[in-house]
């Protein structure tokens, strides 16, 4: 299986803009620009985009795992926190609101963990990657 994406960029890193396809046209010349990376303006970002992609992976892992054990949840609520630092993306920290009947705080613990390190876009970031959570609340 392949992915993938296209960038198309015109000008120079300030003042120029660009915008991103992906094959399945969810994204369709999607803008983005300086300000929409380092500001605040119209737009998406690379940092955003790797974040919904690590909140996405990490749900869909955990709700494998959890499915595997018998315990298939009725929602996981996962936002990742992106740090860009320094020119590099440092850190993605995971919040999960999960509603899961009937697990213990000790195998749902065990199965978080397993997703934070074996989803594919954990293994594919070269960052810190740290999960808080609240389990039934």
């Amino acid at each position: 299986m392949i992915r993938k994406a296209t960038a198309v960029w015109s000008g120079t890193g300030k003042e120029g803009k660009g915008h991103l396809t992906t094959d399945s046209t969810v994204l369709d010349k999607t803008q983005y620009s300086f300000k929409s990376r380092f500001e605040e303006g119209v737009g998406t970002n690379p940092e955003e985009l790797i974040a919904s992609a690590h909140a996405g992976c990490f749900a869909m892992k955990l709700s494998f795992n959890l499915t595997e054990v018998k315990f298939p949840p009725k929602e996981l609520d996962v936002t990742s926190n992106i740090t860009f630092e320094d020119g590099a993306l440092t850190k993605s920290h995971l919040v999960l609101k999960a509603q899961v009947e009937g697990i213990s705080e000790e195998e749902f613990a065990k199965q978080v963990k397993d997703a934070e390190e074996n989803c594919p876009i954990s293994k594919a970031l070269n960052m810190e990657i740290s999960v808080e959570y609240t389990l039934n609340a």
